[in-house]
């Protein structure tokens, strides 16, 4: 604008209405705030920290700081220190019946429908490591996390029964058909603590939509970035993040909350239920 005044020998009120520019908007001056360098400091921390959040989830986190800051301001704040927004997951379609109903059962209050499921990965020497995650799908907590170089169903009902045991009992148990949740042993011994069994269609992932979100979480945000150099360090690193996941990370279908933000650690299986008053039956009595 000044360069068209001095070029032209124009005032600055004929200038703007040649270039369509208002005047209030040549004559604005941004302020600065006093907390502009600490706010850019603390969203550069966490993100830093949290190398997979976007903005939204910053904002979340922010707030929950007690910060008093709008979105957008975390937006602007954001690109101009030249933040990565990670890429939004593709939109999947669900499953429906001709009548509009959907297949898969819906979650409506807390330990309604648990889900369970393993993830694969690797210590640095190439060797297997084998992860058994069970999620409360109506909360979004993550219960639990295995870690270990095997897991069998014998593994599964140990902290099967630990869960209920220290939690209480789930009316539903969602899973695909690997012969560690599909086992004899551990059909019946659900069928006899009474917990109802929902097996997915093999070749459809999606309907266990709420578990595999939250493996694709647990791989984007620690497994790709991680080299573990032993079982117990996977273990540690992962049992980190399961309570940064339940008790910080700010779920945006919760309203940008975490799932159980006061939610217990857990234990060791084998002392939790030496400790628990709850009674349930053993592999051995099923056989």
């Amino acid at each position: 604008m000044e360069q068209a005044q001095g070029e032209l020998g124009v005032s600055e009120r004929r200038a703007c209405k040649v270039l369509g520019q208002a005047r209030a908007v040549q004559r604005y001056t941004p302020e600065i705030r006093d907390d502009e360098d600490r706010l850019t400091g603390r969203i550069v921390e966490l993100a830093a920290v949290y190398g997979r959040y976007g903005s939204p989830r910053i904002n979340a986190l922010l707030r929950n700081e007690g910060w008093m800051v709008n979105h957008k301001r975390v937006e602007r704040i954001w690109k101009e220190a030249g933040l990565k927004v990670p890429q939004k997951q593709p939109k999947r379609g669900r499953l429906w019946l001709n009548d509009g109903s959907c297949i898969r059962l819906r979650p409506e209050r807390r330990d309604h429908v648990w889900a369970y499921d393993f993830v694969s990965a690797r210590t640095r020497e190439g060797l297997p490591l084998r992860m058994l995650v069970i999620l409360d799908e109506f909360t979004r907590e993550c219960l639990s996390i295995d870690v270990a170089r095997r897991l069998t169903s014998d593994d599964v009902l140990e902290r099967l029964a630990w869960l209920m045991a220290t939690r209480g009992v789930p009316e539903h148990l969602r899973s695909d058909n690997g012969s560690e949740f599909t086992a004899t042993a551990v059909r019946e011994w659900l069928a006899k603590v009474g917990v109802k069994t929902l097996y997915i269609e093999p070749g459809s992932p999606w309907e266990n939509g709420y578990v595999e979100s939250f493996n694709g979480k647990l791989r984007d945000e620690l497994l790709n970035g991680e080299h573990f150099h032993t079982v117990l360090e996977a273990r540690i690193l992962i049992e980190q993040w399961r309570q940064r996941y339940n008790r910080i990370r700010p779920h945006s279908a919760l309203g940008y909350r975490p799932p159980a933000p006061e939610s217990i650690a857990a234990g060791p299986p084998c002392a939790a239920l030496r400790s628990s008053r709850q009674r349930l039956p053993t592999v051995q009595e099923l056989s």
